[in-house]
């Protein structure tokens, strides 16, 4: 079956809730065969990734202008196999997927067959939840500082779960949308995560009466407490104590005649071969603090981002251009005729590979979320190397992007045996926060990406 590039066809839209994972995957097997279609149908592969990334890089058609682009694999079985892993880790907490961290509409319409409710800090990210068919009541606006417009509009499209901060927001929701379920964000610690959001939002605990007292003289609806621990949180201690804040919020909130039903953990998991703390240690730290601090009448939700997406996307990338640096030389580069007197393991050459996608595009998460890449041979000389060890000797080497800017560099310190002007490399793990963020600097248009499903089985087999 060809993989696609395009869009596909729009899911069921039923809640899961408990099912078993067997029958959650047969829910998005149906979710991405049947429906109305859009403009052009299209079916999902269920090819595997090496297969998909074979064909683009050792089995391609030469004369295809395109056919040496940088490309993402989508697997949106990965997807669901995270989704099955939330169910069975933490039954109790529902999952609003985080649409900033990828909001690529495949993998949004398979959330939306999975039954998950979605995290939106806008009116651009309300609308492609819309688009999908959720209904309003799965959408939190978390953004605890709205522009006005974007609250008259999910006022008008019935989305009126939504946080705050300050008193100042409780005004200008009021004003707007005086029916919306304001939920307060906490300050919590966030010292043990990679990217910090308290010096932004969370109001501290010292302001909760008086941001409660405002909301109670305002007449405003508050029905819970939400949290972000940061993103990239590596130490699983921290939900626990978070949680523990937020039942001291809860108290407080009776003491000025509330009566809180929602607790919103906010987001910080890793996703699937993070480095650190991993989602299983965090799930047995929160899951029971959980049930210690609040009974069952009250819903739990989460804002998991990275944790569906990360593992899901393979990035794969042309090597264009390369200098021979010797290592005596860093500073300056070689003839290409002279490489080969010093492409020696003996003689410790380094080199400095182009590559056709950078920091102006899907690497962007290097300055804005603090990933750490790493890339790895796919094609060497016409050889596929996926997943296969390197027997070879590795030499030093820069991987750079293909812009004019000399701030677009991947990385100086990396290992990989000597690689030709044509051959691929491949990084794993570039689901979140890159392509939602990449641009078209210098002409250069951001890498597209092909979908399967590796959990569908095709027919006959």
């Amino acid at each position: 079956m060809k993989e696609v590039i395009v869009p596909f066809i729009n899911p069921d839209t039923e809640f899961f809730g408990a099912l078993s994972r067997k029958q959650s995957l047969t829910k998005l097997h149906h979710g991405l065969s049947s429906g109305m279609a859009t403009a052009e149908p299209a079916n999902v592969s269920s090819r595997s990734v090496g297969s998909i990334l074979r064909s683009r890089t050792v089995d391609y058609d030469v004369t295809n202008p395109e056919a040496q682009d940088s490309f993402f694999v989508g697997d949106l079985g990965e997807v669901a196999r995270q989704h099955a892993q939330w169910k069975q880790l933490l039954p109790r907490v529902e999952p609003f997927y985080a649409v900033k961290c990828n909001p690529d509409t495949m993998v949004l319409k398979t959330l939306t067959s999975l039954g998950t409710g979605f995290d939106c800090a806008s009116k651009g990210e309300i609308q492609m939840a819309l688009d999908q068919g959720v209904h309003p009541s799965k959408i939190i606006y978390a953004n605890p500082c709205k522009q006005a417009s974007h609250i008259r509009f999910a006022a008008a499209t019935g989305v009126r779960m939504m946080t705050f901060d300050n008193a100042d927001e409780l005004r200008k929701v009021k004003a707007i949308h005086p029916n919306a379920q304001m939920i307060l964000r906490i300050l919590t610690d966030d010292s043990r995560s990679i990217c910090k959001l308290g010096v932004k939002f969370g109001a501290p605990m010292a302001a909760v009466p008086h941001l409660l007292k405002a909301a109670r003289e305002l007449d405003m609806d508050v029905i819970g407490i939400s949290f972000h621990v940061g993103s990239g949180c590596f130490d699983a201690s921290a939900f626990g104590e978070a949680v523990m804040l937020a039942r001291k919020a809860f108290d407080e909130g009776k003491a000025w005649g509330y009566d809180f039903h929602l607790l919103d953990v906010g987001g910080g998991f890793p996703g699937n071969n993070a480095p650190g703390v991993s989602f299983q240690q965090i799930a047995a730290v929160l899951g029971p603090a959980i049930d210690q601090h609040f009974g069952p009448e009250v819903r739990v939700i989460a804002e998991p981002g990275r944790y569906y997406v990360s593992s899901a996307f393979t990035l794969a990338v042309n090597v264009i251009a390369r200098r021979v640096v010797p290592r005596d030389r860093k500073s300056s580069a070689i003839d290409e005729s002279e490489a080969s007197a010093v492409a020696t393991r003996d003689d410790h050459p380094s080199y400095m590979y182009y590559i056709n996608d950078g920091m102006y595009g899907s690497f962007n998460c290097i300055t804005f979320d603090h990933a750490v890449v790493t890339p790895n041979v796919l094609a060497r000389s016409g050889a596929f190397m996926y997943k296969h060890a390197i027997q070879e000797a590795e030499f030093p080497c820069s991987v750079w992007g293909p812009t004019c800017d000399s701030i677009d560099c991947i990385g100086k310190g990396f290992s990989l045996p000597e690689m030709q002007v044509g051959d691929w490399l491949h990084f794993d793990n570039m689901g979140a926060y890159t392509m939602c963020a990449a641009s078209q600097f210098n002409g250069f248009k951001k890498s597209p990406v092909v979908y399967t499903n590796t959990e569908l089985v095709e027919p006959g087999h």
